[in-house]
């Protein structure tokens, strides 16, 4: 399963620096109708990422509290592409298998 879309990165309220991009409801209901809802690791689900030439393999976690799946930018991602929060990023997204 692949999807494409635009999102603005942002900074997590807790500490440190995570980043990340918030998935489209739309696709977000799109990966929990096909993945198994028992899934080790927080409800994990691995995924290849594309973000400008910048391609690598990660997790997208559920959220409850934005009701999506949330995709770590991790900060080598970031220096690469130039892009920080507040940033709006075109995100190529494929389930791993």
């Amino acid at each position: 399963m692949r999807g494409d879309f635009r999102a603005e990165i942002w900074l997590a309220e807790s500490t440190g620096a995570w980043h990340f991009v918030s998935l489209p409801n739309h696709l977000a209901d799109e990966i929990a109708d096909t993945v198994d809802g028992s899934r080790p690791g927080f409800g994990s689900v691995r995924v290849s990422v594309t973000i400008g030439a910048t391609t690598w393999a990660t997790s997208i976690f559920p959220d409850a509290k934005r009701g999506t799946y949330v995709l770590p930018v991790k900060k080598a991602v970031r220096a690469a592409e130039r892009v920080e929060a507040g940033d709006t990023v075109s995100v190529e997204l494929t389930v791993a298998d």
